[in-house]
């Protein structure tokens, strides 16, 4: 990490940043594979068949977001369909949108925010059931 420089932090405390990086040749059992990176950090992990792809990212502990790179329209479906995060970008990365739900499977969250979703944080469902003395169906 690099401080600011100076004249930026004259009054200011130290302010750390780190450059956007790429991590290549990512290993299943690496740490940052399997942990949660907030920050400018993309890692690549290369893959043979969609099986080998959709169980491995599947196999990490959070689900908050993934991005799938492909020209295949299959392959995209295929993925999105399969695994379990809360977001899954296709072609794209970071897209926001006020109605769309935002939130994690597993350990990356809990319900959801933005959209219509984001209501049912709000309500408490409730089913009621009252037998009735000659019901008109019957």
């Amino acid at each position: 990490m690099q401080p600011l420089s100076a004249e930026v932090t004259k009054s200011a405390p130290k302010v750390y940043f780190i450059q956007p990086t790429v991590f290549s040749n990512v290993k299943d059992d690496m740490l940052i594979a399997q942990d949660e990176i907030f920050g400018p950090v993309q890692t690549i992990l290369k893959f043979k068949e969609l099986p080998e792809v959709i169980k491995r990212a599947n196999a990490t502990r959070y689900g908050l977001a993934a991005g799938v790179f492909t020209q295949n329209i299959d392959v995209a479906n295929t993925l999105t369909r399969a695994l379990r995060a809360g977001t899954v970008w296709v072609n794209c990365f970071d897209v926001f949108d006020a109605a769309i739900p935002f939130g994690g499977y597993k350990m990356s969250g809990f319900g959801r925010e933005k959209g219509v979703y984001s209501l049912n944080n709000y309500l408490q469902v409730k089913a009621v059931v009252t037998s009735l003395k000659n019901p008109a169906w019957l």
